[in-house]
């Protein structure tokens, strides 16, 4: 029992002892840190906006939750016109500060920055949030004015989300009947053209069906004119006789031409 006893005090003294040591060490580093800022700050009144930069970081990387470093920090962005830094610095400024009227200054400037963004409704938000803080200051309430009076300005300008949401409707369901009628207009020209083809089909099947169903009569008749009647002669034969008749007309002539040559009368079967 004895024992025990002795080991928990020697324990309750190590914790001691061990908290005392991290306390000095966090007031080495607070000191180290405000030494940055000052140095810093220094840098920022003579212009020098990259090394008063660095120092700034130096500061808050000793510091993690140095209120002192991230507001300093975020105002020497927002002067270059960094604003998207100066709004993360800004906000990490608020979110660390412990105390009121550190709150309200990094607000006030959050909502300096949002305005610069023509952010007016988050920007009134922020200066309400400043205001829930320090509620005396003037500026910030002006300020607060100011911004709903642009955040009512851009919702006037700004169309209605609704008549945007029914007029994309709109135009989708003017899309979708346009290409139904065109799918409409090519099934109807496709119809009409299948009715075009079938109807020429129809057509000359009847033609050659017409000439199938003609009567048998009528076919051997045509048959019958082509090829000639008893005591007839055929189209061949009529030629042969003409190319005969020609050809011993043209024999007859020949044999007068000779005779004439000799001085012979030909005798005539016409008068003169």
């Amino acid at each position: 029992m004895k024992n025990l006893t002795l080991l928990i005090l020697f324990f309750t003294s190590f914790t001691f002892s061990q908290d005392k040591e991290n306390q000095k060490e966090q007031l080495l580093a607070e000191k180290k840190s405000n030494n940055l800022i000052y140095e810093a700050n220094e840098l920022m009144d003579n212009n020098k906006f990259i090394s008063a930069e660095k120092e700034y970081r130096k500061a808050i990387s000793k510091q993690p939750t140095s209120v002192a470093g991230t507001y300093n920090l975020g105002n020497s962005y927002f002067k270059e016109g960094n604003y998207e830094e100066a709004l993360y610095r800004q906000q990490q400024a608020a979110k660390n500060a412990t105390e009121k009227s550190h709150k309200h200054k990094a607000f006030h400037n959050i909502g300096n920055i949002l305005m610069k963004n023509k952010q007016c409704k988050e920007a009134v938000e922020a200066y309400k949030n400043a205001l829930r803080n320090d509620p005396t200051d003037d500026e910030t309430r002006y300020n607060l004015a100011l911004a709903k009076e642009c955040a009512e300005q851009q919702k006037d300008d700004q169309p209605d989300e609704n008549q945007d949401k029914d007029k994309d409707k709109q135009d989708e369901n003017k899309d979708q009947d346009d290409q139904n009628k065109d799918n409409q207009d090519q099934q109807d020209q496709d119809k009409k053209d299948n009715k075009d083809d079938q109807n020429d089909q129809d057509k000359k099947d009847g033609d050659d069906k017409k000439d199938e169903e003609k009567p048998k009569d009528e076919k051997d008749q045509k048959n019958q004119e082509k090829k000639p009647q008893p005591g007839q002669l055929s189209p061949q034969q009529i030629k042969n006789l003409l190319e005969a008749m020609n050809m011993q007309e043209q024999k007859v002539q020949e044999k007068m031409n000779a005779d004439k040559q000799k001085g012979v009368k030909i005798q005539t079967d016409k008068d003169w």
